[in-house]
């Protein structure tokens, strides 16, 4: 058996002879991926969630079957422990090498796990729940994944934990390493400008290990309580000893360029700005690409005037030094928690005559930004427009925004009365009713005291999901959702906050259950990076698993608003869909809530990459809840993701033929 394996792995190299086109991407990688590994979060740190593997086809789709199920390790530790809490939900996306998948786990565990029979090797588990600090920052328990690296017989796994602290592995036993750091351990909060505290500092996100560099961001409370809140800043660490070698600090300070853009001073207390999302990188560069987020207090600016740098930025580093190589702001003096959401997706394309080295960046607020990845110079004009004022004693918010004149954005921006929901005439005077009770207008309306409907919302348009590319047609694949929200600011109460205002924000629904926005609710948008074209839009969810759709007797496909991942092979596209939060209810002993996870109508879809044509709907025994790879494991082209947290069980799941 192990021959005809061998056999069948051989065959599948000439198919995954096209791995070289992988963007940026040094010889390791582009090997790995061609004898069927899946060595990095997104593949490579391009970003490209592009695999060349090709057994599975148009012609096979409709067989694709689960073949196994792993449990995670954090199941038992719940189930024994109640005072860990809920978790968030199960988002690690596993990486593939040598036959083994290793994946993080939502209580920063670490799982070596066979990748043919989702049989455990080994787990790690450092404990980071037992520090009694209760439940990390932000979104709680939840954790995106690992990196491997590896330097002739010396394989590592690298965790960023929560409550922030960085761990190296032996990759074959799950041991710490110990001449790294402290017995294989380095604290994060250390070594910053500033002392933080771990109840608002923690990671959340995948490294990237670039030229035995590890370049770490992090995850800092969205709030406001405290002030001045944790810096955003970008470390670089030694990949063999955990000795820092550089910091990037995301906010400037004395004497560095950009300090101008922080008015009276504030950039002396600014915090977050930080890089919570996936990084990419050009490894032949030697290139990181940051995408930073919004400074402290989301939806009010008063204390910090002027546009900000490098909040709401895409940022080009030198991995080795930290150097700045080039930097673009895409949100001007943010106010709307768009934070840059994704890994900035590398991708070389002909533009014209003119072959570009470039560099997508897809956004919360529905537009994809695309630059020269070597300058930072937009390959298209990006137009600098006028946007409205705000209403909120002492907020200046920005004049100016930036809009790119290509590509089109991918989905709707600002809110008028011809964007709600129209399937009947009553459903729409219904929506235009709940729409006359909040303010609203273009994108980039700010928050005001009344409350401003968000289009789109702070969970965005495109999502942390980010975008797929398929390297050898230039296409850009992208989820995005309809999710409006309500954007409020008030006056602190007695002792809650030291700022003038701070920020609110809910979900809006629609009438009777339905979304407030017209369909396509969720959909999937192909774009031709050649010409910065749209090339098809398809919905993305079963919409008649809404009661009120079915019962409207529609029987078109209108979509689902919840987050959606895509892959790409050699010869398909492969779609999952997460499921939906629930009403938000309040932890026990705790002023903290949660929203509980729930599965809705879970498939996989495999998709015609060029027409987005439908050639397979397969049911899952739950909704994805993270990024699907694929990978050849015994001959055999494999599809996982993970699914579950909260109160569903947490698992990968694997799909093959």
């Amino acid at each position: 058996m192990k021959l005809v394996g061998t056999i069948l792995w051989l065959l599948s190299l000439p198919i995954a002879a096209n791995a070289q086109a992988i963007p940026g991407a040094l010889p390791d990688s582009i090997t790995a991926l061609a004898r069927g590994e899946w060595p990095a979060y997104a593949g490579t740190y391009a970003a490209a969630r592009y695999s060349p593997l090709g057994q599975i086809d148009r012609g096979n789709a409709r067989d694709l079957r689960v073949v196994w199920r792993w449990k995670s390790s954090d199941n038992a530790i719940k189930d024994g422990n109640p005072s860990v809490g809920p978790t968030r939900a199960n988002e690690s996306t596993p990486v593939m090498v040598g036959g083994t998948l290793y994946t993080s786990t939502t209580l920063s565990q670490v799982a070596a796990i066979d990748a043919s029979t989702g049989e455990t090797k080994w787990v790690f588990d450092p404990k980071v729940y037992e520090n009694g600090l209760g439940i990390p920052a932000n979104d709680g328990w939840l954790h995106r994944g690992i990196a491997y690296w590896r330097s002739g017989d010396d394989e590592r796994v690298v965790i960023l934990t929560a409550f922030a602290h960085m761990i190296a592995l032996d990759a074959r036993t799950g041991k710490p390493v110990p001449t790294f750091g402290r017995d294989g351990r380095v604290d994060l909060t250390q070594g910053l400008r500033r002392q933080v505290e771990r109840d608002y500092y923690t990671m959340s996100s995948p490294p990237v290990i670039v030229r035995d560099v590890i370049v770490v961001g992090s995850s800092v409370m969205d709030w406001w309580r405290h002030r001045p809140s944790p810096p955003g800043d970008v470390r670089g660490f030694d990949v063999r000893t955990g000795r820092q070698l550089w910091t990037f600090n995301t906010v400037p300070q004395e004497n560095e360029p950009g300090v101008e853009t922080w008015e009276k001073e504030s950039w002396k207390e600014a915090g977050n700005a930080n890089v919570w999302a996936p990084m990419s990188a050009d490894e032949e560069l030697g290139y990181v690409y940051l995408p930073v987020s919004t400074p402290t207090n989301d939806y009010y600016g008063g204390h910090r005037p002027g546009d900000g740098l490098y909040g709401d930025s895409l940022v080009c580093l030198e991995a080795t030094t930290g150097k700045k190589i080039w930097h673009y702001q895409l949100v001007r003096h943010g106010l709307w928690d768009y934070d840059t959401p994704a890994a900035p997706n590398l991708i070389d394309i002909t533009v014209g005559e003119r072959r570009i080295k470039a560099v997508a960046q897809v956004t919360k607020q529905a537009f994809v930004y695309v630059f020269d990845r070597l300058t930072g110079q937009p390959v298209w004009p990006i137009e600098d427009r006028p946007v409205p004022s705000s209403s909120v004693p002492g907020e200046s918010a920005a004049k100016t925004q930036p809009f790119p004149s290509r590509p089109a954005p991918i989905d709707m921006q600002g809110l008028s009365e011809e964007d709600v929901i129209d399937l009947t005439p009553e459903l729409r005077r219904e929506a235009l009713d709940i729409v006359a009770r909040y303010d609203h207008g273009p994108l980039y309306t700010p928050p005001s005291q009344r409350g401003t409907i968000q289009v789109p919302g702070p969970a965005g348009s495109a999502s942390w999901s980010g975008a797929a590319i398929d390297p050898e047609t230039g296409m850009l694949y992208v989820g995005t959702y309809r999710l409006p929200f309500v954007v409020s600011v008030r006056k602190p109460r007695s002792g809650e906050a030291s700022y003038d205002f701070i920020g609110e924000f809910r979900y809006l629904p629609g009438p009777r259950g339905l979304p407030l926005l017209k369909p396509p609710f969720g959909s999937l948008v192909a774009i031709d990076m050649n010409t910065g074209e749209h090339r098809w839009r398809i919905p993305v969810g079963r919409s008649s698993a809404f009661p009120a759709i079915a019962q409207l007797g529609i029987r078109e496909q209108l979509g689902l608003p919840l987050r959606s991942w895509a892959l790409v092979t050699k010869t398909v596209l492969v779609v999952v869909q997460m499921g939906y939060y629930g009403s938000p209810r309040l932890l026990a002993g705790s002023n903290r809530r949660v929203n509980d996870l729930a599965n809705l109508d879970p498939h996989l879809w495999v998709y015609d990459k060029a027409t987005g044509e439908m050639l397979a709907e397969v049911p899952l025994p739950a909704n994805a809840t993270g990024s699907p790879i694929s990978y050849m494991s015994g001959g055999k082209q494999y599809i996982v993701f993970p699914v579950g947290g909260g109160p569903l069980v947490e698992e990968l799941i694997a799909v093959a033929l």
